[in-house]
This record gives C-alpha cells, sequence and structure tokens, in this order.
C-alpha cells in the first residue's frame, strides 16, 4: 500500500471549487514536485493534506489513518493526524520572538509535555519534563546542524536571513518526524543567492530518503530533484510522470503552454 492515497479530495469556498476530485498516491521515499500557475489549487491541496483546510469531499490516508471529510473529528484528533505532515510555507512563520533553537524546539516541547501531562502528576512529572526539556533541546540543536545552522541557535529572526529563516522554518517541520514534508513555494520570497541555499538543503533531505511534496515555480529544481512531477491547473492533476516525461514529452495543452512560459524548464 502507499504512504499516501488521497480519493476524490473537493475543496469548495461557496460556490467556488477549487480542487474538484482529486486523486492521489505516493510512496515512502519518493519525491514529488507539483507544478502550475498561480490559482491552479496547489497550494489548497498541501493545506487540505494538512488539515489546514477541511476537505468538502475525500478520502486521505496516510499509512494506517484514515480522514473521511463526512466524517467528524475532535480537535484532537486533526492534531494528531497533522502530525504526519511537516509543512514548510513560503513566508516562513517563525515565532520573532524566539530564538532560532526555541522555534524548532517548540513542536517537540509542546507534544512531549502534553503527552507527560496525561500521564504523570505532582514530583514525578516535574522531573520527566525537567529530562524531556533536555531531550528536546538536544534534539532542536541537532536539527539546527542538520540544516547548517548550528552556531546560529541563539540567533532571532529578525538576525537571520531569509534563507537561513527557512532553513530553521525547515527543521522545525522535522522536529515532528513527519511521514511527509511539505513544501509550499519554499524559495518564493528569497533572492536567488539565499533560494540557492534552501534548495541544497531540500536537496539533502531527498538523499537522507525523506518523503517529500514541494510545491514550486523552480523548474530546475523540479526536472533535477523530482521522482516525479504533478502539473494542477483548474483544481485537478492535468498531467503526472517523471521529470522526462513531464518536461521532456508534455501530452496535455495546458502543461505545454505552461512550461513554454516557464524560465529553466527546457521547454521555454
Amino acid at each position: 500500500m502507499s504512504l499516501l492515497q488521497v480519493n476524490g479530495l473537493t475543496k469548495r469556498f461557496g460556490a467556488t471549487e477549487v480542487l474538484r476530485g482529486i486523486d492521489y498516491t505516493q510512496e515512502a521515499g519518493e519525491v514529488v514536485s507539483v507544478i502550475g500557475s498561480s490559482g491552479g489549487g496547489k497550494t489548497t491541496f498541501l493545506r487540505c493534506l494538512n488539515f489546514l483546510e477541511k476537505p468538502t469531499e475525500g478520502t486521505i490516508r496516510i499509512g494506517d489513518t484514515l480522514y473521511d471529510a463526512g466524517a467528524t473529528y475532535s480537535e484532537r484528533e486533526i492534531r494528531e493526524m497533522r502530525l504526519h505532515f511537516g509543512l514548510v510555507f513560503q513566508s516562513f512563520h517563525l515565532f520573532p520572538q524566539y530564538t532560532a533553537l526555541e522555534n524548532v524546539r517548540m513542536p517537540l516541547w509542546l507534544r512531549t509535555a502534553e503527552a507527560l501531562k496525561r500521564e504523570w502528576r505532582g514530583k514525578e512529572l516535574r522531573a520527566r519534563l525537567a529530562d524531556a526539556k533536555t531531550a528536546c533541546d538536544t534534539r532542536a540543536r541537532e536539527l539546527l546542524a542538520e540544516v547548517g545552522l548550528a552556531e546560529r541557535a541563539a540567533h532571532y529572526p529578525c538576525e537571520l536571513s531569509g534563507g537561513q529563516c527557512q532553513r530553521v522554518a525547515i527543521a522545525r517541520a522535522l522536529a515532528q518526524n513527519p511521514d511527509i514534508l511539505c513544501f509550499d513555494e519554499p524559495t518564493s520570497a528569497l533572492d536567488p543567492e539565499l533560494t540557492g541555499e534552501v534548495l541544497r538543503v531540500i536537496r539533502a533531505l531527498k538523499d537522507a530518503g525523506r518523503t517529500m511534496i514541494v510545491v514550486t515555480h523552480e523548474m530546475e529544481f523540479a526536472r533535477c530533484v523530482s521522482d516525479r512531477v504533478v502539473f494542477m491547473a483548474n483544481g485537478v492533476i492535468e498531467e503526472e510522470g517523471t521529470p522526462d516525461e513531464v518536461f521532456g514529452a508534455p501530452k496535455s495543452p495546458l502543461t505545454r503552454a505552461f512550461l513554454a512560459a516557464s524560465p529553466g524548464s527546457g521547454n521555454s
């Protein structure tokens, strides 16, 4: 069975249908780039996968966990399902009052503390929370080192470049140990030099076997790093295949038109 299986995913905002019955599967360790023009449904697709938007119809199965848009779930159940996905936003979404270390440690600490408070009380709880804080600090430092920011742990977001902030955001997403790491245009707010440092981190994550969905306008990155490319238009998956298939011999006229207008696609 695939790691991720999506069936009939539909999202409406009022009378506007943004996603129209999407079927999608992804294997463990696979890197999929999602490309397409603005308004095609790419970001909404990611937000539905992460349960930041409630799908109108359809099902999402991640591992043994099934989400059905027709069912009702508690906030705690939704939080648990979100843990399967780590989302990196285009605008970082770091907490400005916290250091890089504290931003990365936060999801680790909140999840661990919540679990301990359900099981322990009093002196035993305090002791276990102290041990957990040390462990969370250690893991957060390891994740910052993984994205090349070990020496920036004590810096605040205002003291970091845009590329460094995005790498902190990647480390924070990794802190949840998600099954799938999702990127929503991770380089759109960066200049070319800073874009390169973020894309190098994503390449390293691929080499480490991470499963990823990358919504991107970086066509060269999609060609070189992806195992599969998905082209979305008008709320549907218009075309998908290997990078050679999609970029080298696109079948859909919409795909061909998009690639012809996209720098770095090899079709412009």
